[in-house]
């Protein structure tokens, strides 16, 4: 593993305004809009823009958009936008699932940010949990919601017009707490990491019902969080362990751990992956966060002349780490802007309350 590298971590903005830690962060695909939730039962938007000034590294400002009461009776746990930008689901403590969409005004806009635009409603409320939920996402089609919950159990959600949503599975394979749910980025396949040490994934079967076709076991504890490589078919996963396991498809149905990264010093609560910039040959920049309050990003690339079911098959270099990037507080959160021009720019949440902006830049 590669230590030395000529990147680092520059933190451009750090966003106040929760009241209680903040558990989760999500980019809208197609708007320049950042959402938060948070245990204070709201979820916050920023607008940002590129600035002007491109002499300073903080090229990109951010600004209060909304704030969201969203009427959740307990912690806003997960949130996720749908892939056209327009409806974000928010997971909560209470249990159910709110659907939230923006009005829209009489002149025609919609809220991308420009001036003041209508309110968000919650459209409907998907209820069916018994306890806590944890995560939510959506499929890249748009067309699937899948969530999962501290009862054990992971749904998956039609989506049809109008905010309307039909269950078609409840999957009840792990026999702990369900902590993350993660769609593949282009084929309708679900990964789920749970309290039992485990990874499932999922599929349809257009005769029957959604079914659970492998269990990826390895880690030693909790799975905290799941993420899928930008392109390719590699999964990882990362735990109470303080590892992150990188899965290979190597079969259809088959899954093989072909890389475990160490860089953590306690539990990794969430990681993402991004496209990065300027690797023609690197598989995307993954980024780990956690209990130890350090981010890592790592560049992973797929070593041409192993690309075969070797272990050697992913080569990776830790190109940034910054300790203590909320303070002395956990950091529960981390994802990478998936817009082009922003790729570089990761945010993260904390138990400080905190929002922070992050980008890539050469030390």
């Amino acid at each position: 593993m590669q230590v030395d590298s000529p990147y680092e971590l520059r933190q451009i903005v750090e966003l106040r305004g929760h009241d209680d830690r903040a558990w989760h962060v999500a980019w809208n695909p197609v708007k320049p809009l950042l959402a938060s939730c948070s245990a204070d039962k709201s979820v916050r938007m920023y607008n940002y823009h590129a600035s002007t000034d491109h002499t300073d590294v903080n090229t990109t400002e951010f600004s209060l958009f909304t704030t969201i009461p969203t009427g959740h009776s307990k912690t806003v746990r997960s949130i996720a936008w749908a892939p056209s930008g327009k409806t974000l689901a928010t997971g909560s403590f209470d249990s159910n699932i709110g659907i939230w969409e923006q009005e829209i005004r009489s002149d025609g806009e919609d809220g991308e940010g420009n001036g003041n635009s209508g309110e968000w409603e919650c459209m409907t409320l998907l209820e069916g949990h018994e306890t806590e939920c944890k995560s939510v996402a959506y499929s890249s089609s748009g067309t699937l919601l899948a969530s999962c919950s501290r009862d054990k159990t992971v749904w998956v959600w039609e989506v049809h017009p109008d905010a309307d949503f039909e269950c078609m599975g409840v999957l009840m394979e792990h026999s702990q707490d369900v902590k993350c749910v993660a769609w593949h980025p282009e084929e309708e396949i679900l990964a789920s990491a749970s309290y039992d040490d485990t990874v499932k994934l999922y599929i349809d079967d257009p005769s029957e019902d959604w079914f659970c076709f492998a269990t990826l076991s390895g880690h030693t504890s909790t799975v905290w969080s799941v993420a899928w490589s930008p392109t390719k078919s590699y999964l990882a996963s990362a735990s109470d362990d303080c590892t992150i396991r990188i899965w290979k498809r190597m079969e259809e149905h088959k899954w093989e751990c072909v890389l475990v990264l160490k860089g953590h010093d306690r539990s990794i609560y969430s990681i993402h992956w991004g496209k990065g910039t300027g690797d023609e040959d690197s598989i995307g920049w993954l980024a780990s966060t956690g209990g130890d309050g350090k981010i890592n990003v790592w560049r992973i690339n797929e070593s041409p002349e192993n690309s075969g079911p070797r272990k050697e098959a992913l080569e990776h270099t830790l190109l940034a780490t910054l300790p203590s990037a909320h303070g002395t507080s956990d950091v529960n959160a981390v994802a990478w802007c998936p817009r082009a021009g922003y790729e570089d720019m990761l945010a993260t949440a904390g138990d400080d309350g905190s929002i922070r902006v992050w980008k890539i830049v050469r030390a």
